[in-house]
C-alpha cells in the first residue's frame, strides 16, 4: 500500500526532490558552505555526524514537507540512521509524506574517453534488499559526461542500464543520473549523444518496469521532452550541477515536465549559525523557488 501511495506521488503529484546524498568526497564542500570548516572537526565519523545533523535540521523544518518536497536522495549513513527517534526513511514518509531514495554508487572511476564511469559497487543487491526492507522505494547512480565522446557516452549508459536492471528487479525503481558537465566545452554535443543513447537503451527496457533519470538541465529547452513522454519513464529530474540556485531555477522553468532534484542549489542560503527560525526561512524560501521552478513553466 505504501509503495502504491510513493509510485502515485513520484509519478504525478507536483513537486520536486530533495538531494540530500553528499558522500565522502563531496561532504567537507558541503560543511564548509553550511559555515562548518574543516579544522572544526577530526575523522569521518565525525564529519558525518556534523553532516547528518545538518541533514536532520533540514528533513525536520516545518517547509520541508510533500507539500512541495516530493521526495529526498539520502546518503547509506543517513537512511541507516534516526532523525526525531525514528529510522530517517520512516520519518520521512510517515511524518513528513515525502518519498524516501538510496544513493547507491560508490564514487567516481578515473576519468577515460572523455566520461568517469562509476566505481565497482561489490554489495549492490545487498543494499537494494536492505534499503527495500525499511521503507525506501528508489535509488539513484551517477556518472559524469566532460566530452561530446561517442564511445564514452555509451559505455556510460551501458553501465547504468545494467545496473538499473539489477535494482528494479529487486523491487526498487532506479535513478539513472549520467550528468553532462556544465563545464563541458561541447556540453550541447555531449547532450545530443547522451539522448541518442538513452533512447536506445529505454527502448529495451521492460514495458511493466519503472525507471527515472537525473540529467542536467539541457542547453535546448524541452530537449529531453521524448524520454518524459515515455510511459515507462516515471519522472525526468534536474540536478543543478553548480549552478546557482536562480540560474538552475531560471534553466529548469524552461523545460515542460522536468522536475528539480537540487543539492547545492537547496542548501546554499543555510548556515549552521542562523537561528531555527533563521534557518526555516531560508529554506522555505529556497523550497519555493525550486517548486515555482519545477510547476511553473515558461
Amino acid at each position: 500500500m505504501a509503495n502504491d501511495k510513493m509510485m502515485a506521488q513520484m509519478g504525478s503529484k507536483p513537486g520536486f526532490i530533495a538531494a540530500l546524498d553528499q558522500s565522502g568526497g563531496s561532504t567537507p564542500g558541503a560543511l564548509r558552505l553550511y559555515g562548518i570548516s574543516e579544522s572544526e572537526y577530526s575523522g569521518d565519523a565525525e564529519m558525518f555526524r556534523l553532516m547528518h545533523e545538518m541533514r536532520v535540521r533540514i528533513i525536520s523544518s516545518p517547509a520541508f514537507t510533500g507539500d512541495k518536497v516530493i521526495a529526498a536522495i539520502l546518503f547509506e549513513r543517513t537512511m541507516d540512521g534516526e532523525a526525531k527517534g525514528k529510522p530517517v526513511p520512516t520519518y520521512l514518509w510517515e511524518d513528513r509524506s515525502v518519498v524516501p531514495i538510496i544513493k547507491v554508487d560508490n564514487g567516481l572511476d578515473v576519468e577515460k574517453d572523455g566520461v568517469s564511469l562509476m566505481k565497482p559497487i561489490p554489495g549492490l543487491d545487498a543494499l537494494v534488499t536492505r534499503a527495500r526492507s525499511l521503507g525506501v522505494f528508489g535509488t539513484k547512480m551517477r556518472s559524469v559526461v566532460n566530452l561530446a565522446s561517442r564511445s564514452g557516452v555509451a559505455a556510460i549508459v551501458k553501465q547504468q542500464f545494467e545496473f538499473a536492471a539489477r535494482i528494479a528487479a529487486l523491487g526498487l525503481v532506479p535513478i539513472i543520473e549520467p550528468e553532462v558537465s556544465i563545464k563541458s566545452p561541447d556540453k550541447a554535443g555531449a547532450e545530443a549523444l547522451l539522448r541518442d543513447e538513452l533512447t536506445k537503451a529505454l527502448a529495451a527496457w521492460p514495458n511493466d518496469r519503472k525507471l527515472m533519470f537525473k540529467l542536467t538541465i539541457p542547453e535546448a529547452a524541452d530537449f529531453y521532452a521524448p524520454l518524459i513522454a515515455d510511459k515507462r519513464v516515471l519522472r525526468v529530474v534536474a540536478l543543478s550541477g553548480g549552478y546557482t540556485r536562480a540560474e538552475a531555477c531560471r534553466r529548469l522553468a524552461l523545460n515542460h515536465g522536468m522536475i528539480a532534484s537540487f543539492s547545492r542549489a537547496l542548501a546554499e542560503d543555510l548556515k549552521r549559525s542562523m537561528s531555527d527560525a533563521e534557518f526555516d526561512k531560508a529554506l522555505a524560501t529556497s523550497i519555493d523557488d525550486i517548486y515555482r521552478a519545477s510547476t511553473v513553466k515558461a
